[in-house]
């Protein structure tokens, strides 16, 4: 398997424009905006199928999904954190949430507190 971050990286744009912050902050800000706008053409893609009857474009659903992936992968850098450990923190949030299975009554009384604690110590 290809070390996705690193050749997701090896595409990353110079940052300039932005003065009177640092390299990460505007890292962090550049992955923020794009997986908004990745994220929004992933939504406008599927509402046109669903609302306008246009063909579903699996192929550029996938292609929104990479981009989405690209912007993962440069806040991961700044964040010092994997894939891998990002994934095992949100399932460790999830079985703290809904040990059992999905329920509206934990979705809306959650225990913020015990959820940040698995996500502390997942990525230890």
């Amino acid at each position: 398997m290809i070390k996705y971050v690193a050749e997701a990286l090896k595409t990353e744009s110079n940052i300039g424009g932005i003065t009177g912050r640092t390299i990460r902050q505007k890292r962090l800000l550049h992955a923020a905006m794009g997986l908004c706008t990745e994220t929004s053409e992933f939504m406008d893609m599927l509402k046109k199928h669903i609302y306008y009857d246009k063909k579903f474009d699996r192929l550029n659903a996938i292609e929104e999904l990479g981009d989405i992936f690209w912007y993962l992968a440069i806040a991961a850098d700044v964040l010092s954190v994997t894939f891998e450990e990002i994934q095992h923190a949100n399932i460790e949030k999830l079985r703290k949430r809904y040990p059992e299975k999905f329920c509206k009554e934990k979705a809306v009384q959650r225990n913020t507190a015990e959820e940040i604690k698995a996500i502390e110590q997942a990525i230890k």
